[in-house]
């Protein structure tokens, strides 16, 4: 079968699969992957001139989320690439070597920690700049396709978080939900894939957590520079 043929079998399959499943699609205004957001904002309103830090501030999908937060005395927004939205331009694994130590009272980032080469190493440096008390706010995916190659290193189902977010780590878990739900279907014959299309599948996950205490640095320490290992750089001319 030429590559044609197969191209017009796959999408007129991806349009028979999208008009099967138009009774089931419904609305995510409510969906938990969104509800954490929501709450994480009205955390911040309860904060007298809180600071906050968005990591992962430049505008790459036409909106942002700067205006949700107007009442912030102290807003900075933070990317590895320079771009609309952005204040200071630097790299989520070395937050404590360009911005104040225990400053902000927020931190958060929306798809970002898949594009992290050593996400646990930038949950200690969100650690080392947020005050006693204060609230992280992080999604990303369990399930999506690849992007922004070729920095896409990481997808995370909820329960994974709890190896980042934990008293060693300084910090303890207030709400973690999945969502976006998906389906998923196997294109090969191998027995174990025939049935995944049955299993529930979410296309993102969120989590609030607290900063607790510092992280225990006599158990974690991660000195090794993504430079060390790989000589890529993000790319600059694609979407999150």
């Amino acid at each position: 079968m030429n590559e044609t043929i197969k191209r017009y079998i796959n999408k007129a399959f991806i349009y028979f699969l999208n008009f099967m499943h138009s009774p089931l699609v419904k609305s995510s205004a409510d969906d938990p992957y969104h509800v954490n957001f929501h709450k994480f904002i009205d955390l911040s309103k309860q904060v007298p001139s809180p600071s906050i830090l968005e990591i992962g501030s430049r505008n790459v999908t036409g909106s942002t989320n700067r205006h949700l937060f107007s009442h912030c005395e102290d807003y900075v927004g933070f990317d590895v690439l320079s771009g609309e939205g952005v204040d200071i331009v630097g790299d989520a694994h070395k937050l404590s070597d360009i911005l104040p130590l225990e400053h902000f009272d927020f931190v958060y980032s929306i798809s970002v920690f898949e594009h992290l080469f050593f996400p646990w190493k930038a949950v200690l440096e969100i650690n080392k700049i947020m005050k006693l008390g204060g609230y992280v706010f992080l999604s990303t995916h369990p399930v999506w396709p690849i992007h922004e190659m070729p920095w896409d290193f990481w997808r995370f189902p909820h329960n994974g978080f709890h190896a980042l977010f934990n008293r060693y780590t300084g910090f303890e878990i207030v709400s973690l939900n999945e969502g976006l739900p998906c389906k998923t279907y196997s294109l090969v014959k191998d027995a174990p894939t025939r049935e995944i299309c049955f299993h529930p599948m979410n296309l993102g996950v969120s989590l609030i957590a607290r900063k607790t205490g510092d992280y225990r640095s006599d158990l974690l320490k991660w000195d090794i520079d993504v430079s060390d290992v790989i000589d890529t750089v993000y790319p600059s001319n694609q979407s999150t």
